[in-house]
């Protein structure tokens, strides 16, 4: 028996998670292995096609796809921003399908975590103990995050950040590369922590934060710049943003 998985999102992040599938299934003993279909993207660039067709497997078009798809399948959301993350699993609602969880086989998730569905932690991400993880959270290469803190759905901790014990990261929240977020704070929803910010107190909901010590950015900035949210985003993963 195998699970037959289609990968949302023809950009980086759903290739990122293609390999992370592969290398569970050289590394599965005695689990039932994945059958990578194919991706599914509704905004797809020719490159990204181009580069899905090189892995081996099928562009299989958009995700309306997935209406007629075998039964049995599920599918990997594949979207690297947090908010078109968000809206893109309201989108595949309406088709019922599990999400599969991608755990990298050199990640670690401690005693006593509880993770939502969809889950996707690559390789050298650690989660020490005592932690909750929403739905859709995606902890990227080499990031960590400390004990009893509570991340919230579609939360992204992006390469090399680090979230300390303690902390609370509302739904929609990005923590960019190599930042760190001090221990007890609470990063409100949708905020951004920008690339190498330290995170020294409370950030409210929907603010952008860069530098050491972090402080918000200036509203209509070029680092405030938001993405145009739309469906199974393929066009770019990370669309004008400090993180």
């Amino acid at each position: 028996m195998t699970t037959d998985v289609v990968i949302v999102g023809a950009g980086g992040m759903g290739r990122e998670m293609f390999g992370v599938i592969r290398l569970l299934d050289a590394h599965a003993v005695g689990a039932q292995p994945w059958r990578v279909l194919g991706f599914v993207d509704d905004y797809p660039t020719e490159e990204n096609v181009a580069r899905v067709r090189r892995l081996g497997v099928p562009f299989l078009g958009p995700t309306r796809w997935l209406a007629d798809g075998p039964a049995g399948l599920t599918v990997a959301l594949g979207v690297g921003h947090p908010r078109l993350r968000r809206e893109t699993d309201r989108a595949l609602a309406r088709y019922g399908l599990p999400a599969a969880t991608v755990v990298h086989p050199a990640a670690e998730i401690g005693p006593d975590c509880v993770f939502g569905e969809g889950l996707f932690a690559a390789g050298g991400a650690r989660v020490t103990t005592n932690v909750v993880l929403g739905r859709q959270v995606h902890l990227n290469q080499n990031c960590t995050v400390g004990h009893d803190s509570v991340l919230g759905d579609h939360v992204s901790v992006n390469p090399l950040a680090a979230v300390s014990g303690y902390c609370r990261l509302d739904d929609g929240v990005m923590v960019g590369t190599t930042a760190a977020v001090l221990p007890g704070l609470r990063v409100g929803r949708d905020a951004v922590v920008g690339a190498g910010a330290c995170v020294t107190r409370d950030v409210p909901a929907g603010t952008v934060v860069t530098g050491v010590p972090a402080r918000p950015v200036a509203p209509g900035s070029a680092a405030d710049a938001r993405p145009v949210v739309v469906p199974a985003h393929g066009r770019q993963d990370e669309v004008d943003h400090p993180a």
